[in-house]
């Protein structure tokens, strides 16, 4: 098996798959985001992350974090498949002992954001136009160096797809992105 290449990122393996013929099975494949509120203990990130391989979904990212509850953390998962699959598994899911809700916010109102670093070759005239993309983005540059900037920028992962997009593939030396982290509006439950 071989190991996914430093600049394969997962809007690269969506743009791969939408060049893909869709059948049936895969129509409905789109990306899901689900989030979870778990007991905090040992063990639940592999009894979560095994509903999914056993159903054969791909985990595109994977957060955790503590939640406003002590003794609680937050997961929010992106994933995509088949939505019929997908409700079992939520189902699945909501049924493993340290699962206190599972719930897909795909559809909800919701606010969602996700933060990336991205390692630019720079030297010499191109270093203007990175920071022009930069400034464009809203991003904030960290790290100054003589061949190279390292950029920070948050929002939506069309967004952060987009001013990836503008660099040459030689140009990215590096890319770390959070995943997506969301979180339903109101007081709707997340």
């Amino acid at each position: 098996m071989s190991s996914p290449t430093p600049m394969e990122t997962p809007s690269r393996r969506r743009a791969l798959a939408r060049a893909t013929p869709m059948t049936p099975a895969t129509q409905s494949a789109d990306l899901h985001t689900i989030s979870l509120l778990v007991r905090d203990a040992p063990g639940v990130l592999v009894r979560v992350a095994m509903v999914f391989s056993r159903r054969g979904y791909n985990i595109e990212s994977l957060v955790v974090s503590p939640s406003a509850q002590a003794g609680f953390s937050r997961m929010t998962v992106t994933c995509s498949g088949d939505v019929a699959i997908l409700e079992q598994m939520i189902r699945q899911l909501s049924k493993l002992v340290d699962v206190v809700h599972a719930l897909d916010h795909t559809t909800s109102d919701r606010y969602e954001t996700e933060i990336a670093l991205i390692k630019v070759r720079c030297e010499g005239a191109t270093r203007r136009d990175v920071l022009e993309i930069a400034e464009h983005f809203n991003a904030k540059v960290v790290d100054y160096a003589p061949e190279s900037v390292i950029l920070r920028v948050y929002g939506s992962s069309e967004k952060l797809d987009a001013m990836v997009s503008l660099f040459s593939p030689e140009q990215i030396v590096d890319l770390v992105r959070s995943g997506k982290i969301v979180m339903a509006r109101a007081l709707e439950m997340t």
